[in-house]
């Protein structure tokens, strides 16, 4: 059983390695674990264009370059893989590292389709892991943090009705790369690869969803996946909630807003939020002093990449199932291909309806990748 003991003086640092050397690798996982330096080492990168890794070993001052991901696990034997390969790799790459003994921490969207989901879990260990855990960063930090706990305690009253927001834009460079946008390489599109985060979050916030109805459509690029769809949810709760997913617009934005009995909460902010974004408004009524606990979130904690690793290397070394990691990890692509399948079939999707069997279990499109009429 893989497990490491919690830190001392003569104990050691974990080693860490990344597979994929592209943006997200050298500006956001790279950059975490350099910050927590004292406590990781990164000993290894893995990618399949060896220029690449080499470039990105001698840039970041990693020791060692791969292009084979079972002799660098082999030879290293690092505690802690990072993902940051497309999502097509996700599974196969998860799996090798979780056999060999290390934990890993995925990019976002963990996989292509829940089956996939479920191989990764299947390859996990039990009782101290190792365990695969979700890049989901926007959970962390110090709004999110108290948001969650007023609304789980119901401090501002039941939640009643949100809108759930990820409006960007990508233009025809972004879909050069040539497996973005296809079913098979990135395996879905703005709903899976970029609005998960904000719905991820938004279920965090709001606990089990019950029910989704859904639209998608593919309006301006040339791409087998869409480019918009937008979804009806309901909660457990009983509280209803919008949800928009674009890469057609030009005035980006990423919000979240949920109105509660007592007073509306709302966030907004584009790749990552801090104090400041989160935004609470009460209902009449609401005493100042009350208002002021509502209002007061701590210390200014980013969500970033660095929060959600330092939760993630304290889990470690208990030997504890992380967040985002396991039912968790899988809540928000459940939501998703929920969403991908009302809108191919023009049906209401219930919470836990797609299961093994269920040809939208294997793919977000459900085997038919564009029905009759397409999208629109």
């Amino acid at each position: 059983m893989f497990t490491l003991s919690p830190r001392t003086p003569q104990g050691r640092r974990i080693r860490a390695a990344l597979v994929g050397t592209g943006a997200i690798a050298r500006h956001s996982h790279l950059p975490a674990f350099r910050t927590l330096a004292d406590e990781v080492e990164v000993v290894a990168a893995v990618d399949i264009d060896e220029d690449s890794v080499r470039t990105f070993c001698a840039d970041g001052a990693v020791p060692h370059a791969y292009t084979d991901l079972d002799r660098m696990l082999a030879e290293q034997q690092p505690d802690l893989v990072g993902i940051c390969s497309p999502p097509a790799f996700h599974r196969e790459q998860t799996v090798a590292a979780l056999r060999a003994g290390a934990w890993v921490w995925c990019e976002k969207p963990p996989s292509r389709s829940l089956e996939e989901f479920a191989a990764m879990e299947a390859a996990e260990g039990t009782d101290g892991g190792p365990y695969a855990a979700i890049v989901f960063q926007h959970r962390f930090g110090s709004g999110a943090e108290h948001v969650r706990s007023l609304i789980e305690r119901q401090a501002m009253g039941r939640p009643l009705v949100a809108h759930c927001q990820t409006t960007w834009y990508r233009g025809a460079e972004y879909y050069a790369a040539p497996w973005r946008g296809t079913w098979a390489a990135e395996g879905g599109g703005p709903a899976l690869g970029h609005g998960i985060h904000q719905m991820d979050l938004l279920v965090e916030l709001l606990g089990p969803w019950s029910e989704v109805r859904a639209m998608a459509g593919r309006l301006v690029h040339d791409v087998e996946t869409e480019d918009v769809s937008t979804a009806l949810v309901r909660f457990g709760s009983g509280a209803l909630a919008t949800v928009v997913n674009s890469v057609v617009s030009p005035d980006e934005t990423s919000r979240i807003r949920i109105d509660c009995e007592r007073g509306t909460v709302e966030l907004t902010h584009l790749y990552q939020h801090a104090n400041e974004n989160w935004r609470i408004t009460p209902a009449p009524g609401v005493a100042p002093e009350e208002l002021a606990t509502w209002r007061d979130m701590g210390a200014d904690v980013p969500s970033s990449h660095l929060a959600q690793l330092r939760s993630l290397l304290r889990d470690l070394r208990a030997g504890r199932r992380p967040r985002a990691s396991g039912a968790d990890g899988r809540t928000s692509l459940e939501l998703v291909s929920a969403l991908y399948k009302s809108a191919f079939t023009d049906a209401t999707v219930k919470a836990g309806e797609i299961g093994p069997g269920d040809p939208f279990h294997a793919a977000l499109h459900g085997g038919t990748p564009d029905r009759p009429g397409g999208w629109t």
